[in-house]
Parts: structure tokens; C-alpha cells; sequence
């Protein structure tokens, strides 16, 4: 597989911030990512048992570490399966479970998923909560919705309520016990999904998302109920679109962050510094995620709670 030709612009801004570890971080933007699927366990009542199946199958399986019901797989063309068409396993990539089981929502919590479709982390979360409680998945874009609603039916999901708005224009008192912002974002952490996420990739591109993710984050502190949880995630690794947004939270709109946590996880220090800018220390306590840490996409994860 050749390398792909990364931005000038985009090398140089890594290479400063990952230092020593920017070979690592190059070399790991050329490997293709691993196929993972999450045992849907709606329908599968025991993921051991269901596993051991799999493998009988000629499924080769490697757990990933900081989720039970979720491995890699490798010899399969999954979207031909059985079990893809049955509901019973959803193709995600690794890093993408880590917002709903951060979020962690409870059987009887009101739930939003402000930028949802196509529908993995929404249907992770009904997943979390047992088709109990309630969960308004919303997107801004009608033919996104369609996957959403095509993914939500697919695997079972009987506590989800679908809208349509864009939501850093919605204006929704104190009403939700937990909200998960997977917010749109510059996508440099995709990298090796799609090389083409780098082709509209620029710094004014990440300043821009990050305007945009500050009047996301604004909107979800002003629907959160006191003492409830925001899960902020992006899959991009930009300073401004990550720590920058988090500053953001706790110094204009009062959010306190906790650290965030996931047994077998690996993750990085957190930028504090950028482009001239100090960053709140409390920004330590999010989870910068580098594609070589665990052989995933890169990823950012902050916990927030409204005091």
C-alpha cells in the first residue's frame, strides 16, 4: 500500500505537537484500518456463546480491549453476512464505541444525540441502556436520516425518536439527563478510513469547525439538565477543534470536565498549548487518542457536567 500524500501544512503542525512520536504517527496514517463489529446485543443474548459460533464459522476474532461485545475481524466481507443483515453485529470502528460507553446512559435517563446519523453511537447507546429510557437521535441532514433510520430499525432499537434540525440552532431548556455531541469536525483522524479527508483539510478549515462546534457545545449546555453528562467527541486531532472547544466549556459556559476512562484503553497527553494559546489544565482530564496508541482512527473524547 503506498503512502498516502499528506498536506504540508498537516505534517508540520503534528510533527510539533508529537515530537519523537511523529515517525510513529506517519506510519500508522499509511496502514489501512482494521474491520471491527459490535455484538448487537439486543438481539444476541449471550456474545460468548455467539462468538464461539463465529469462529466455527472461520470468523477470525481479536477482542478489543475497552469493549466486551466488540472485536476485530479479519477474512470476512461483513456487509454480505448473515449476521449484518440480521442485525446482529454492526460494523463500527474502534474508536467510535468509545463515546457511548464514556456517556454510559442509564435504563431510565432522557438521552440526546444532537448529530447522529448514520446511526452508530445512537445505536450504541440503545444498546447501553437495554431499549429502555429515551434517546432523540437528531441530524441537520435529511438523506443522513435516511441511514439512521435504516441502522436504528435494522439492529432493533425500540427507544429511539428521530428528528430532523440543525441543532446549533435549537433553543430546548433544562430537559435532557445525558447528551452525546459527536461533533462535525475537520475529520484528520480518518485519515486511514478515506485519504481523501484531507483534501478540503486546511487550519482555516479546523478554526472554522471549531466556531461551529462552540455553538453545538453552547446549545447542549442550555438542554442539560443540573448535575447531568455531555459527551464531547470529535475524529479529528486538531488543538483548536479539541482542547480549544473543551477551554471553551469550562470558562464560558461553566461545565466541569471528568476524567475520562475506559479499561485497555491507551491514550495521550492532552494539548495545553496552541498556536499562542493556554488552555485550561482541567483539559487533561479528556482522551487525546492517536492513531498508534491502539491501532485505531485518531479520536478526542471530554466528559463534561453541568454544576
Amino acid at each position: 500500500m503506498k503512502e498516502p500524500i499528506l498536506p504540508a501544512p498537516f505534517k508540520a503542525r503534528y510533527a510539533e505537537i508529537l515530537g519523537e512520536r511523529n515517525r510513529d504517527f506517519l506510519r500508522m496514517c499509511a496502514e489501512p484500518l482494521k474491520k471491527t463489529v459490535r455484538i448487537n446485543t439486543l438481539k444476541v443474548e449471550n456474545v460468548l456463546e455467539y462468538i464461539e459460533y463465529l469462529k466455527k464459522q472461520g470468523w477470525k476474532l481479536e477482542k478489543i480491549p475497552w469493549c466486551d461485545y466488540a472485536f476485530n475481524v479479519e477474512g470476512v466481507e461483513l456487509g454480505k453476512t448473515y449476521e449484518y443483515f440480521l442485525g446482529k453485529i454492526y460494523v463500527q470502528e474502534a474508536a467510535s464505541l468509545i463515546p457511548a460507553l464514556v456517556l454510559n446512559p442509564g435504563e431510565s435517563d432522557f438521552v440526546f444525540d444532537m448529530c447522529a446519523a448514520p446511526g452508530s453511537k445512537t445505536t450504541h447507546l440503545a444498546q447501553i441502556m437495554e431499549n429502555r429510557g429515551c434517546i432523540v437521535a437528531n441530524d441537520v441532514n435529511y438523506k443522513r436520516l435516511k441511514a439512521l433510520g435504516f441502522n436504528v430499525e435494522l439492529v432493533g432499537a425500540l427507544n429511539v425518536v428521530i428528528t430532523e434540525s440543525d441543532a446549533a440552532r435549537l433553543k430546548i431548556g433544562e430537559r435532557f439527563d445525558k447528551i452525546l455531541l459527536d461533533a462535525p469536525c475537520s475529520c484528520d483522524g480518518t485519515v486511514r478510513k478515506d485519504w481523501k479527508a484531507l483534501s478540503r483539510w486546511s487550519p482555516r478549515a479546523c478554526r472554522f469547525m471549531a466556531q461551529r462546534q462552540k455553538q453545538l457545545l453552547k446549545v447542549a449546555a442550555n438542554a442539560l439538565k443540573s448535575e447531568g453528562t455531555i459527551v464531547y467527541s470529535t475524529c479529528t486531532l486538531a488543538p483548536e477543534e479539541n482542547e480549544g472547544v473543551v477551554d471553551f466549556a469550562l470558562n464560558r459556559l461553566g461545565l466541569e470536565t471528568e476524567p475520562v476512562t475506559l479499561k485497555g484503553l491507551k491514550t495521550s497527553e492532552c494539548v495545553t498549548e496552541w498556536e499562542g494559546q493556554k488552555f485550561d489544565e482541567r483539559v487533561r482530564d479528556c482522551a487525546r487518542i492517536w492513531p498508534q496508541d491502539n491501532d485505531t482512527e485518531g479520536f478526542f473524547v471530554a466528559k463534561l457536567r453541568k454544576i
